[in-house]
């Protein structure tokens, strides 16, 4: 897949090259870089900086584009961001353009079969029969309006269907295939393009390039849109919340994983999700939490163990590779999460167990650490292993040492030590 181009891509090189500002000054074109699937927040960053580039004064905007594919909506926003860009905008597929088209020798392009939020390989047929045909006639429609191959652009869309770049120039896919960015603006120069239906000559000698780089928001999205890093926000946040329902009172572990999971789910409204996928793991935490509740012998937490598995391989159901979670990065973090969620379950299950055997007589006496300041209505001490509501008639302040003087239901009372 590497290498490949989707949907987005195939339409960038469908819009024809547009305009540039004649004048006696040297040009200026703003570069930017993509090299991540086309997602929302990668789409925000070019519409961003289609705007940066045209109030800055710039010629041009150069887009150098080394991605996997991406989903139809974020492509579709970048597209018509693109046709209504006030300047030129060129795409370069590199390494070895979308007013101006141009590829590196050794790229490919195609394999667009659409691919949206929600929408995966295993999705409807009749849904998805009805995506591939808005797609088909959405890519033809610019390919006859910028006078594209339109055959190809339809193969590329209904069959996947992948051709190298001198193929692609010869089939009038694209505008050039050059070697590098300064071999393809030495093609460019008195080039004439059409921006908003202005026609002008691109004047490309002697360029100057300026980089636009991704603020710090932009890539803090970019990264939180990569279905790996969302995938281990998830099972991070719901193994904190499940820390702090076996173990009340830790505060650390809730919180760290009720900022993951808020994490994860804004990352997941950009990428194409299974909600069945979300279910089998929300499955898996209730098994684990009835694990300590009642007592299978493993069968619950064996149970969770599965449904972890299944809801994680359903997740993020897309063809797209880049769209999917790596099962370098899957395998890894469910051994470890699995063994997590085993060991809580086992120690709990121990301590309720000892808990059986002793009695709450057992714990008159017993030598704890105030975790919270405690006075007569309230507090929370850690003895043996786990955290007790607790009270103590004189005030007793957070760390000090405690003794168990009286159990009073689900509550003890302490004395300072």
């Amino acid at each position: 897949m590497k290498g490949k181009i989707g949907l987005f891509l195939i339409l960038f090189l469908l819009l024809v090259a547009d305009s540039a500002f004649a004048g006696e000054r040297q040009p200026v074109f703003d570069v930017i870089r993509i090299n991540a699937a086309i997602t929302p927040p990668v789409a925000d960053y070019v519409l961003q900086s289609i705007d940066r580039a045209a109030k800055s004064g710039s010629d041009g905007l150069v887009v150098l584009l080394d991605t996997p594919g991406g989903l139809d909506l974020a492509m579709r926003d970048i597209v018509k961001g693109i046709l209504g860009a006030p300047l030129p905008v060129i795409v370069y597929v590199s390494p070895s353009a979308a007013h101006v088209a141009a590829m590196a020798p050794g790229t490919n392009i195609g394999a667009a079969h659409p691919v949206g939020l929600g929408i995966g390989g295993g999705g409807d047929k009749v849904m998805m029969e009805k995506v591939e045909n808005d797609a088909v006639a959405y890519a033809i429609s610019i390919a006859k309006q910028k006078g594209r191959n339109e055959e190809w652009v339809e193969k590329a869309v209904r069959k996947s269907e992948s051709i190298p770049a001198d193929q692609a120039l010869s089939m009038r896919v694209v505008d050039f295939v050059a070697k590098d960015l300064n071999t393809l603006f030495e093609q460019l120069d008195e080039r004439e393009v059409q921006v908003q239906e202005i026609k002008r000559v691109l004047k490309t000698k002697g360029a100057i390039f300026r980089d636009i780089s991704m603020s710090p928001r932009e890539r803090i999205l970019t990264i939180l849109s990569d279905p790996n890093i969302a995938y281990i926000l998830f099972l991070l946040g719901l193994a904190g919340l499940y820390f702090e329902f076996a173990h009340p009172g830790a505060i650390l572990p809730g919180v760290i994983g009720g900022i993951s999971l808020i994490m994860s789910f804004f990352a997941m409204q950009t990428l194409p999700v299974n909600y069945a996928g979300i279910a089998l793991i929300l499955f898996a935490l209730i098994l684990f939490i009835a694990e300590i509740k009642i007592i299978s012998h493993g069968l619950l937490t064996v149970g969770g163990v599965i449904s972890l598995l299944l809801g994680s391989l359903l997740l993020f159901d897309s063809p797209e590779p880049a769209l999917r979670v790596s099962l370098k990065v899957m395998i890894p973090t469910l051994i470890i999460v699995s063994a997590f969620f085993v060991l809580i379950v086992s120690l709990v299950v121990k301590a309720q167990m000892r808990k059986k055997h002793t009695g709450p007589d057992e714990l008159i006496g017993a030598e704890g650490i105030a975790v919270t300041d405690i006075d007569k209505d309230q507090g929370k001490t850690f003895i043996r292993g786990e955290y007790w509501d607790s009270r103590s008639e004189q005030p007793v302040a957070k760390g000090k040492i405690v003794l168990v003087k009286r159990v009073e239901g689900m509550k003890i009372q302490v004395t300072e030590k």
